[in-house]
């Protein structure tokens, strides 16, 4: 099996739960990491709101005795800042800390902040070499292909975080301007790969354990990042693992496997965030978990309507079987 070293972290697959807010929460994490996750990525946390001991940040940073290794991802644009905020939280049960460049969200952006800082080299030096200099635990960045078509500066990024001391940086193959649209570049990946000598770590388009090995093969890259591949399905993780040993695309989980998992991720996170909260963010889990399945929009429509766990498990014992087809 393939293994990755990042830093003095050394991951037992190089297969990479992304950062993704709203999503990659702690009950996800775990999830994920019980499907065989090398590396769990937690949801960005803005440095300020560290600073300022936001109390919801609070729950953003917590980690299970059973995660690591995580990375916690950082996203701020002042280097003082993200260099406090990292000093601040380093004795947290983290083993990276991850600088986010890569987030296209409009708000994020207008701040400077995110993708925003693929527009200036010098001060993602600066933000970078800072982090570095605050903590001991291994600096890595996610950046993006460029911030539109016009500016492909993945290379010169990379390059940049590099040199102030980065442990690995991770690709995503498509700019700020196409969000999530269109198909990831992976040759961005392998261009990356070819100019810095840290760890490199392809994102895009990764949904299956072909995907993931065709990515590794044309790129050349140390690992593979996974996002939308999984959400409402934590199986991908125990799919490429399989498809890495065998070369063959394993059977996809069955009916009573998905029903069993979105129950079991149902009660994480009424554990985890309390019965009103836990039910209304499962409903977006629940779904991404019955995408394909018969009758899927009049499925949503039901699960966008349940108000506790019992009218959960009722409408989930009711789903049929998986047709075929999907």
């Amino acid at each position: 099996m393939r293994k990755l070293t990042i830093g003095n972290v050394t991951l037992e697959n190089p297969y990479i739960l992304a950062p993704m807010a709203g999503v990659t929460d702690l009950p996800f994490r775990l999830l994920c990491r019980e499907m065989g996750a090398g590396l769990l990525c937690m949801e960005m946390v803005s440095a300020k709101a560290i600073l300022y001991e936001n109390k919801n940040t609070k729950a953003l940073l917590s980690i299970h005795p059973k995660e690591p290794p995580v990375s916690l991802q950082l996203f701020g644009s002042e280097p003082e800042v993200m260099a406090e905020a990292a000093r601040r939280i380093e004795e947290l049960p983290f083993s990276i800390l991850d600088i986010n460049m890569g987030c296209p969200v409009p708000k994020i952006v207008k701040n400077g902040e995110g993708s925003a800082l693929m527009k200036n080299t010098k001060l993602v030096y600066e933000i970078v070499s800072a982090a570095v200099k605050a903590i001991e635990k291994p600096v890595t960045v996610k950046i993006r292909k460029g911030f539109d078509d016009d500016t492909v500066n993945a290379v010169e990024i990379a390059k940049a975080a590099e040199a102030a001391g980065a442990k690995a940086v991770a690709v995503h193959g498509r700019t700020r301007e196409q969000y999530y649209s269109g198909k990831a570049d992976w040759d961005i990946i392998r261009q990356v790969k070819e100019a810095v000598s840290i760890p490199v770590i392809g994102n895009g388009d990764v949904t299956s354990g072909e995907s993931a090995a065709s990515m590794l093969e044309q790129t050349g890259c140390d690992g593979a990042m996974i996002g939308r591949g999984a959400q409402g399905n934590p199986w991908i993780f125990r799919e490429i693992l399989e498809y890495e040993h065998t070369g063959k695309a394993p059977k996809r989980p069955g009916i009573e496997e998905r029903k069993q998992m979105i129950l079991r991720h149902a009660n994480l996170l009424l554990e985890y965030k309390g019965d009103y909260l836990g039910i209304r963010e499962m409903r977006k889990h629940v779904s991404w978990y019955t995408s394909g399945l018969a009758n899927s929009a009049k499925l949503r429509n039901r699960i966008n309507a349940v108000e506790t766990i019992e009218e959960l498990e009722q409408v989930i014992q009711e789903i049929g079987e998986v047709p075929h087809a999907c």
